[in-house]
């Protein structure tokens, strides 16, 4: 059985507390042997902190919320943009609700002021963008920006965290 809702507004509250509102044309709520909810037609969340205040912002063209995990899947066309205009691209995300991370193992890019980075092998990224830590990742970091100077890349490396002090990104 599918119930089906046009042009949602949503709010998701954990604690008493609104963490997030969804908008989407569709909504499918698919009564299977996992209940799930799924957004074919894409879907717009704006992430709050404790503050009440919007932290980052995502759009994708498709989502499938697995409630009795709480996470969502996310596919093509991914992009999470921080308060501060930090920007993560990916065709492919989770989003783990109560740890409040993004995590991937496919392709992934960020982009900030200061840096391009990109991982191969995918990334985990808190839902503010405050933390990134790229698998196998490798790109731009502007010089003197934390002590890290130059073009830094650590492909071909299994796993390189690269964390400056007042640096976002670990790759």
């Amino acid at each position: 059985m599918t119930d089906k809702a046009v042009k949602v507004l949503g709010y998701l509250s954990q604690g008493g507390k609104v963490k997030a509102k969804l908008t989407a044309p569709v909504m499918l709520r698919v009564q299977a042997d996992t209940v799930y909810t799924e957004f074919p037609n894409s879907l717009h969340v704006d992430f709050y902190n404790d503050s009440a205040k919007v932290e980052s912002k995502l759009d994708s063209k498709y989502g499938k919320y697995m409630e009795s995990i709480s996470k969502i899947y996310l596919r093509d066309s991914v992009r999470v943009v921080s308060i501060k205009g930090d920007t993560l691209y990916c065709q492919d995300l989770w989003w783990d609700q109560n740890k409040q991370l993004f995590y991937t193992d496919k392709p992934a890019k960020y982009n900030s002021a200061t840096q391009r980075l990109q991982g191969d092998q995918g990334l985990e990224a808190t839902q503010d963008l405050k933390n990134v830590k790229f698998k196998n990742g490798h790109g731009q970091v502007q010089p003197g920006q934390g002590g890290v100077s130059g073009p830094a890349d650590t492909s071909g490396r299994k796993e390189a965290p690269v964390k400056a002090p007042a640096q976002k990104a670990v790759f």
